[in-house]
């Protein structure tokens, strides 16, 4: 009989694991993070157990989000726009819609079993450990790891299953109260693109484990999406020690990606240049003149589309073809910024966004939605206009 049949025979589910290594006993609860049956064993598993310490797949971020139900209203959005984080704001809100709207179907609040941990531990005076590497950290790291097309994959694709409108039937809830869906979501995404599952899931796997290795005390408790249960096991298991420090680095751009970065401005303006030198002042004029309007229309058009501010809609137009010029910044985060600047969210657009990401036409009314839609929508325009004014100028170097 091995350890997790032992423990099992506590009258536990199948979702509670035992691993014994070196004279201490790692108890593990797989759970679903949107299930009230899961909070009910997390608790019953801590008031039985005592244990010397409990891990909780959390970060401080984290919990502080959970346990602030306005969570949203704190967010300094001109603050994220200036610091480039857009990107990671919209994978979060996609993941948050999506907990959420299942949460809702089952009558539970998304992460309520981790909440519930932390409240059993304090009542029972018993330490907590946070032993999930820093959200803003993963999901860095996640967007850092996707090339361009995957990215957009991932983003229209995490956004079409916010908008699905499919019903839950008795079957199909009855399964997700079984699984993580955050982790069941990831392996979905990680059979197109392995990379994502690998930072978002393997990684967190080994950081976990090795965050529960570190902690104090011969009997440890540590709740977990049900996701993670295989790989923490496997990790202990192993005995192999983890370097954190190696996966909490958020990863510079790719050497290909500076080149293509700095490639692309270069080849512009050596070739205006060039026609300038070879065919006069006044064809290096029509194609820098060109360069603007390819850029700036589509960049503009984008956030017209978004039913952006009209100064918006302007600097969009204007900071394209500048923006396109660097790969510092870009004109979807010009445009944003503007936006958030001249029509900013309210205390309202804050605390309906993840209901509201869930609807199409919301992303034009709430206000802080628009300025995501807004930074999508001149950034796609502004690319588009940016390989149009390549192709074309280019060509115009060999005619």
């Amino acid at each position: 009989m091995n350890e997790t049949e032992k423990i099992q025979q506590k009258k536990y589910p199948e979702d509670v694991h035992l691993i014994k290594k070196d004279g201490r006993e790692f108890i593990i609860v797989g759970t679903a993070h949107i299930s009230r049956q899961s909070a009910d064993l997390v608790r019953e598993v801590i008031e039985n157990e005592k244990p010397d310490v409990v891990c909780v797949e959390l970060d401080e971020k984290r919990l502080l989000a959970l346990s602030e139900k306005n969570r949203w209203e704190n967010l300094d959005l001109k603050s994220i726009i200036k610091q480039k984080q857009l990107s990671t704001l919209i994978i979060n809100l996609i993941l948050a819609s999506y907990q959420k709207k299942l949460g809702e179907k089952l009558g539970v609040t998304p992460g309520t079993e981790l909440l519930e941990a932390v409240q059993a531990a304090k009542e029972k005076n018993i330490p907590i450990e946070l032993c999930d590497r820093e959200v803003r950290i993963t999901l860095r790291r996640a967007w850092h790891s996707m090339s361009f097309w995957q990215k957009l994959k991932f983003l229209f694709g995490g956004l079409a299953g916010i908008f699905e409108k499919q019903e839950l039937t008795e079957e199909k809830l009855s399964e997700l109260r079984s699984k993580d869906v955050l982790s069941e979501m990831m392996d979905e995404l990680g059979k197109a693109m392995p990379v994502l599952k690998e930072v978002i899931i393997d990684e967190r796997d080994q950081y976990i484990a090795q965050r529960m290795k570190e902690s104090k005390g011969e009997k440890i408790v540590s709740i977990v999406g049900a996701g993670h249960v295989k790989g923490i096991i496997r990790t202990l298991e192993n005995n192999s020690s983890i370097d954190l420090k190696k996966i909490e680095v958020i990863p510079a751009a790719s050497p290909v990606a500076k080149i293509v970065g700095w490639g692309i401005p270069a080849i512009i303006i050596g070739s205006i240049l060039f026609i300038g030198y070879s065919k006069g002042l006044n064809e290096a004029g029509d194609n820098a003149l060109f360069w603007i309007l390819a850029n700036g229309i589509p960049s503009a058009i984008g956030a017209i589309v978004a039913l952006a501010h009209p100064l918006t809609i302007l600097a969009a137009f204007f900071a394209a073809p500048i923006t396109s010029l660097s790969p510092l910044i870009g004109a979807g985060y010009v445009a944003a910024f503007v936006q958030a600047y001249f029509q900013p969210p309210i205390v309202k657009d804050f605390q309906s966004v993840s209901e509201n990401a869930r609807k199409i036409s919301m992303w034009w009314k709430n206000k802080l939605l628009k300025v995501l839609l807004v930074f999508i929508m001149a950034s796609l325009g502004s690319v588009l206009g940016t390989w149009v004014g390549l192709v074309e100028i280019v060509r115009n170097v060999f005619k």
